[in-house]
């Protein structure tokens, strides 16, 4: 039965070769009076149904997964940018050079990105905090420290407590934001579009 497997497999790659008026070259083997053809599969992500123990948790993951898919992109972006800043601020040699660069960059971000960013919500903005850290390794605190200073990072900071919220969170893709890793992982091969 399995050389009957092979013999179709071959006869489907030869088929699909005349059809389509092109010649291809397939390499095989001959093992025991058998020709095996031998080809090359293009690999994919399978991903399983996740099963929910109720209709609550179901509701509540795929609310998850809303947030995570609206706010991944400008964690992704974060890390661009602060590569691509950190290249930047290499050539900068003065700190009062430094200080007109970071005015520059923040201007321009606010620019592009601050009505966006503005609404979202406030579990959007905790989700988003976590995922800068994951893409850059750093926590959204120690950045705004290292852009703006210590003075403006306690006051962002601040403002954060206030409304439930840590700049200083560290993501812990192995206990508490387990499930954003998996959905993380699963923008990532594909399985779930990016809106």
């Amino acid at each position: 039965m399995k050389y009957l497997f092979f013999i179709f497999c071959s006869f489907l790659l030869t088929f699909s070769a005349v059809g389509q008026g092109q010649e291809q070259i397939v390499r095989a083997t001959i093992s025991g009076g058998d020709t095996l053809v031998q080809a090359q599969l293009i690999p994919h992500n399978v991903v399983g149904k996740r099963k929910f123990k109720s209709q609550r948790e179901e509701r509540k993951y795929y609310k998850l997964q809303k947030k995570v898919v609206k706010v991944y992109p400008y964690a992704k972006l974060a890390s661009q940018k602060l590569e691509l800043y950190a290249a930047e601020l290499e050539g900068v040699e003065s700190r009062k050079a430094e200080k007109k660069f970071y005015k520059k960059i923040e201007k321009e971000l606010k620019a592009e990105y601050e009505g966006e960013l503005r609404r979202l919500t406030v579990t959007e903005g905790a989700i988003l905090i976590k995922l800068i850290d994951r893409e850059t390794g750093n926590s959204s605190y120690a950045l705004v420290q290292d852009f703006r200073g210590d003075i403006t990072a306690f006051f962002w900071q601040g403002l954060a407590k206030m409304f439930g919220q840590n700049l200083k969170n560290e993501y812990d893709p192995n206990g508490e934001d387990k499930e954003i890793e998996q959905i993380v992982r699963l923008i990532e091969v594909g399985a779930i579009p990016l809106l």
